[in-house]
């Protein structure tokens, strides 16, 4: 994840061998926890892909989810401009907290992470009962009648635009978000993949 290069300019010294980590949502932004770690937890988290800290209470490597399950996968790992500090972007299994909420600073969160919470909420509507809510029923009746409905909430966006009612808008442009969100993970597509794809054309 590191070069060697980065490796060797990161300044333990400075941080008395115990450098603090910001772990962060590869996805959502939302910030989950803070913690601390020596050489060897930046190793193993390199080498297991798992984020692992040195519990400064237990005087041990401790990696994330060794006792509940709730790991932190590892996306990347980026010093600061002083390199006495690591972000890492994670995906994480489960909630971050031992509280059970997704982050240690629970309630703060970013508006992206309510489209990614939302993101995972329909996915997981995907297999519910048809009668248990509308997004439930429209992936069940099918992939045609879905993409209509984007076709619809789209133009209905765009007319709401040309007569600057920003209201109506607003609404308009919510429905569109909510429908496009039912069809992409009705094709096994996720706003990562888009976001990603949007990344590549900046470039």
């Amino acid at each position: 994840m590191l070069s060697e290069q980065q490796k060797s300019r990161l300044d333990w010294e400075k941080t008395g061998g115990l450098m603090p980590v910001v772990i962060q949502h590869a996805v959502s932004g939302d910030v989950l926890m803070l913690g601390y770690m020596n050489q060897d937890a930046l190793r193993v988290t390199e080498e297991t892909g798992k984020v692992t800290f040195f519990s400064r209470t237990k005087q041990r490597l401790w990696t994330k989810g060794e006792s509940s399950g709730h790991f932190l996968n590892l996306v990347s790992i980026t010093p600061d401009c002083d390199n006495d500090t690591l972000l890492i972007l994670v995906k994480p299994i489960g909630p971050t907290c031992h509280t059970g909420n997704t982050s240690c600073f629970h309630p703060a969160a970013s508006e992206w992470a309510f489209l990614y919470e939302l993101e995972q909420l329909l996915g997981e509507r995907k297999s519910a009962d048809p009668a248990s809510s509308y997004t439930a029923r429209l992936y069940a009746s099918g992939t045609k009648r879905i993409a209509q409905k984007v076709g619809e909430e789209g133009l209905e966006t765009a007319l709401a635009a040309t007569v600057h009612d920003r209201e109506e808008l607003t609404n308009e442009a919510a429905d569109l978000m909510y429908h496009l969100l039912v069809l992409l993970q009705d094709q096994d597509l996720d706003l990562a993949a888009i976001i990603n794809r949007l990344k590549e054309r900046h470039r």
